[in-house]
């Protein structure tokens, strides 16, 4: 009985012991698939003069995957502006199964003008069957090939001199940037007494082949909901007689309010209108073909005393070729001209109430209003940016 059971015991050992000896082979795990990799690439690409162009930003796959790719997009602005230099885009691009490249395409505006390159942004995230390799941003940048510009040669009126005169200042506007040396920028909103509708801001002004440009554009600052630029010579350029003529090209769509004018430098001191106001060239986009040449003063009650008279062009508009808009001013006398014909002339004896205040300094304002109590808002004929285009002032004495 006991060796039996001796022998038992060795066959349970040894039953146990094959058991354990197969409970130990390996099991080949199941492998875990690697998702492919997306990357976005940076693009550079000439905007044109004229026309919208798209700009293509490519997203590549690692390898070709067997199911569809899914990734979401957004642009972002950076020194370019969504509304103005490019349409904003969001949302899903998918790439299907086996292929290996997708594409965005950004429309980037149409605009022969700004110098500087300009980028914008767009971003990649929340990738479906792929994941993202480095930056999820694409640069966007936009540059300018300068080929059009308005022309050096549009119909103008521009003498060649005038006698008794003698060129005694100007500014040409050939410069890489706006000479501060002759000009301040003023800023903010607030309808600046006219209900306008504009924010005003320096960077809406700069310089461009030869050319001094102020551009309203449609964009929020604030309240307002549109920025333009305002320059003046006050404490740095002013100016007592003689023949002013400035060269410009005016925008004339609805709403729009740009002007060419002049305020006594002693501003600051009595205030408007004691300080007298001279208004060169203003032009109220609903009339397109007219400019207005005006003066203001104030009258013994404080009023605005108003001495002004229009100028029609026969065909067009003023938004079409340059012209030149001129003032010959002495003493006791100013005359308003466009392209070197006369249309507004006033005196002293114009002043039946008040003090004639243009025997004194003056300096120069250019502006483009949007909106006011004058020219109206802004409607769905009028399309930003609007810019108006001043080639040179020039002063003889």
């Amino acid at each position: 009985m006991n060796l039996l059971r001796g022998i038992s015991l060795i066959t349970i050992i040894a039953i146990l012991y094959c058991s354990c000896s197969k409970s130990k082979t390996p099991v080949t795990p199941v492998p875990i698939p690697i998702l492919p990799t997306l990357s976005i690439l940076d693009i550079s690409h000439t905007r044109d003069n004229k026309i919208a162009t798209a700009f293509r930003f490519f997203i590549s796959v690692s390898t070709a995957s067997d199911k569809d790719i899914k990734v979401n997009y957004a642009t972002s602005d950076s020194t370019a502006k969504s509304g103005i230099d490019y349409t904003a885009v969001s949302g899903t691009l998918t790439i299907p199964a086996s292929q290996t490249l997708g594409y965005v395409d950004v429309s980037v505006s149409g605009d022969s003008l700004r110098q500087p390159d300009q980028t914008f942004y767009l971003t990649i995230s929340n990738p479906v069957n792929a994941t993202i390799k480095g930056s999820a941003k694409a640069i966007g940048t936009i540059t300018t090939n300068g080929t059009y510009y308005p022309s050096d040669n549009e119909g103008y009126y521009s003498p060649s001199a005038y006698p008794g005169y003698t060129l005694t200042w100007s500014d040409e506007f050939n410069d890489a940037a706006i000479n501060t040396n002759n000009w301040n920028f003023e800023t903010g909103g607030g309808g600046w007494g006219n209900h306008e509708l504009e924010y005003y801001t320096p960077g809406n002004a700069f310089l461009a082949n030869g050319k001094l440009v102020i551009e309203a554009r449609q964009e929020t600052i604030g309240s307002n909901n549109y920025t333009s630029a305002r320059m003046n010579t006050a404490g740095k350029q002013s100016f007592k007689y003689g023949r002013i003529d400035m060269r410009a090209k005016i925008p004339v769509s609805h709403g729009m309010w740009p002007a060419l004018w002049m305020l006594g430098s002693n501003f600051s001191s009595v205030g408007w209108p004691a300080c007298g106001e001279t208004d060169i060239m203003e032009l109220i986009g609903s009339s397109p073909n007219r400019v207005v040449g005006s003066i203001h003063w104030a009258q013994a009650d404080g009023s605005s005393g108003t001495v002004n008279n229009a100028y029609f062009l026969n065909s067009g508009d003023f938004s079409l070729q340059f012209h030149v808009f001129s003032l010959v001013w002495q003493m006791n006398y100013v005359q308003i001209i466009v392209d070197g014909i006369p249309y507004m002339t006033a005196t002293n004896s114009s002043v039946t109430s008040g003090t004639w205040p243009f025997n004194a300094p003056f300096f120069f304002i250019f502006n483009v209003a949007v909106g006011g109590d004058w020219p109206g808002s802004p409607d769905a004929t009028t399309i930003f940016p609007q810019r108006m285009y001043v080639d040179y002032v020039r002063v003889f004495q």
